[in-house]
């Protein structure tokens, strides 16, 4: 396999904090003083206010280059987290720094269907959403062509509007919507329903991937109130496991046959075990289920359809052919508790070298089927031998990486813990 410096990093998943200014350069002007607006509060942490909704930034959202003493699910301020978590210059140095080619950034405080930006005015609602696509696109995106891939918010109230939203941000070169895990447990119709086709039609016409982010059903997975912490943290790619069987079981795919979807932040460990129950549930019940795959077994119309995305998953790469290595793509996390920035291509490296992971089988999961399946190009701007790991370190030494403190305030435990419950107690009374 290729030297780790050799690599060619595309994270199919990173986040990004917005900044204040966000909507200054694209929103209408007769909707600024009604736009969400960042502020900070009594007890010193930055929220986002928009009518009576206030969304908090938990410092698990932003603790890259942070000591893991300073992790938790309390709120925090801007001056806080690293200033590559929200200003795209600073982003694109630590990029560099942790050689990472380019970067697909799903949204922070509108959550990833937009659904805070819903209000009593939806006119205001759907510029909101336009206004976000537009900064993201243009401003993030378009500050350093080729090293972003754009990613669309839906107007998840709104099928038609949505589709249209599609269709006018894939226009822009945008082929992502970053979409829910679960409609229904948004108390929208659920995937099942014809409601959502004119969003399929869409994605399919446009060649756009439904990027499908764990936790985008506004739900944890948490059994109970009094679990610990790290129960919530093992099940969270369970929400995606769910998303992945009910899209796969429904008529959605049989209908809709261009329609990709991308499964973030799942991992992929799992998808041998969950493609063999497929097809064994397909074989002992379709008698009965009536489940028609012309002739297909679910294992082969999932590899048709899905992209799997992994942060560090030795059991996955090294079950890459029972996966599909076509359907497999790396993901950074960046700037989130689970990634390793700026240290992941050594990590992955080594779970490529420990698995025997063949040059060719290396490239698919590192960038090529990331450009191929969100229709990117990164290399129209960005020369290959500028693109590697190696060389995109070597344009950011003496770019600061070292492990830094910067709490403004010093929790205890009983705060950090106390910080969880209160978000698992919100959790489980949605889930009633």
């Amino acid at each position: 396999m290729a030297a780790v410096d050799d690599l060619i990093l595309i994270s199919v998943d990173d986040h990004l904090i917005e900044p204040p200014d966000l909507f200054v350069n694209h929103l209408d002007s007769k909707y600024l003083d009604r736009a969400p607006k960042l502020m900070r509060n009594d007890e010193g942490s930055d929220v986002w206010v928009f009518g009576k909704v206030v969304m908090e930034t938990a410092a698990l959202n932003a603790v890259a280059g942070r000591p893991r003493e300073e992790y938790g699910l309390e709120p925090q301020s801007l001056d806080e987290v690293r200033p590559g978590c929200y200003d795209v210059h600073e982003r694109v140095k630590d990029m560099d720094a942790g050689g990472v080619l380019a970067s697909m950034n799903f949204p922070s405080f509108p959550t990833f269907t937009a659904r805070v930006f819903q209000s009593d005015d939806l006119d205001l609602s759907n510029a909101l959403v336009r206004a976000y696509n537009d900064w993201h696109i243009d401003e993030w995106c378009g500050s350093y062509p080729g090293r972003f891939i754009p990613m669309a918010v839906p107007m998840i109230w709104d099928p038609e509007l949505t589709a249209a939203e599609i269709r006018r941000v894939a226009e822009k070169g945008c082929h992502s919507l970053s979409f829910t895990e679960n409609p229904a447990a948004l108390g929208s119709p659920s995937f099942h329903d014809p409601y959502w086709d004119p969003v399929w039609r869409a994605c399919c016409d446009t060649g756009t991937v439904l990027s499908i982010h764990l936790g985008s059903s506004g739900r944890l997975s948490i059994p109970a109130v009094d679990s610990p912490p790290d129960v919530m943290i093992t099940l969270q790619p369970m929400n995606i496991q769910s998303a992945a069987a009910d899209l796969l079981w429904s008529r959605v795919l049989k209908e809709f046959g261009d329609l990709r979807v991308a499964l973030s932040e799942g991992g992929t460990g799992w998808i041998p075990y969950f493609l063999e129950r497929v097809d064994r549930t397909y074989e002992m019940h379709r008698a009965w289920t009536l489940q028609d795959f012309g002739g297909r077994l679910p294992s082969e119309v999932f590899r048709e359809h899905f992209l799997t995305c992994f942060i560090s998953d030795p059991v996955g790469v090294a079950l890459r052919e029972q996966i599909g290595v076509d359907n497999i793509a790396w993901e950074a996390d960046y700037p989130h508790s689970d990634s390793l920035w700026p240290g992941a291509p050594e990590e992955l490296g080594a779970v490529f070298a420990a698995n025997n992971v063949t040059d060719d089988e290396a490239s698919k999961i590192t960038h090529q089927n990331a450009m191929r399946w969100y229709s990117f190009d990164p290399f129209s701007h960005v020369a290959r031998d500028e693109a590697t790991v190696g060389a995109l370190r070597r344009r950011a030494v003496g770019h600061d990486v070292s492990t830094m403190a910067r709490s403004t305030r010093v929790r205890t435990p009983d705060e950090k813990l106390e910080g969880f419950r209160r978000r698992a107690r919100q959790a489980v009374a949605a889930s009633r």
